[in-house]
């Protein structure tokens, strides 16, 4: 995502809706987990497993387990039959999350970034009372409430994972353009080589056809010479006075 302009202004709507809807689904219920689940932006926010299964990072396995057991119920098909396709893609996002976090190597990045964004969040804490500290000012921030500083830590991973997300869309587009390159390169040099093939078969076979006519001429300049020699070699008649 864009930061600054436009784009910073953009988002922090979005993420004001976000927390307010946030705030209307704290009830858990089938349609308002639904709902907060496939809501817009959802494709992003759903790239943090533990927002999508709302439990803390530092949960235990056997809480993640008990989380996802209660918001997959929750969600279900079978428990939302008014509302079947919407459901399973809200079971479908809840059961994806929880095997992220099963697997350690995906565990162990998705909080790698949310340490990005707490580092990040601290060191614009500290800028800023570096800045009220030199401008005289009494040096308190809005982050020094836990409360703000956890939502500040939310803003600041969504973006990260978004960031990231972009990015990795984009390397994919890119990939899938060279390997399409790749392809295209591929069939042209065998092409080539069809075309090749087919370019010295016809030059055998005419180059057999020039063979077979050069020698007929020949034969048949031969035969022409051969009787011309023939005629040369034939006596003079000789009148039968002269003889006598």
């Amino acid at each position: 995502m864009a930061a600054g302009g436009s784009g910073e202004d953009a988002f922090q709507t979005f993420y004001t809706e976000v927390k307010q809807i946030e705030k209307r689904d704290s009830v858990l219920t089938s349609k308002q987990q639904i709902d907060r689940l496939l809501r817009p932006g959802a494709s992003y926010f759903n790239l943090n497993p533990f927002e999508v299964l709302q439990i803390d990072p530092d949960a235990t396995d056997e809480e993640l387990k008990k989380r996802f057991r209660q918001l997959s119920i929750l969600v279900h098909p079978d428990k939302n039959q008014d509302d079947p396709e919407r459901a399973q893609l809200a079971f479908e996002a809840v059961d994806k999350a929880y095997k992220m976090l099963l697997d350690g190597d995906h565990k162990k990045k998705v909080l790698d970034v949310i340490q990005a964004g707490k580092e990040y969040v601290e060191h614009m804490v500290s800028q800023k009372k570096k800045q009220l500290k030199k401008d005289g000012k009494p040096i308190i921030v809005e982050e020094d409430d836990p409360e703000m500083f956890r939502q500040a830590v939310y803003k600041q991973t969504m973006k990260l994972f978004a960031e990231l997300e972009i990015k990795r869309k984009e390397r994919e587009a890119k990939d899938m353009h060279e390997r399409k390159r790749q392809r295209e390169e591929e069939i042209e040099a065998q092409e080539k080589v069809k075309r090749d093939r087919e370019w010295q078969k016809n030059f055998e076979e005419t180059r057999d056809g020039r063979v077979d006519s050069w020698r007929t001429f020949q034969a048949k300049g031969k035969t022409k010479k051969e009787k011309k020699n023939r005629t040369f070699l034939k006596p003079p008649k000789v009148k039968m006075e002269q003889r006598e």
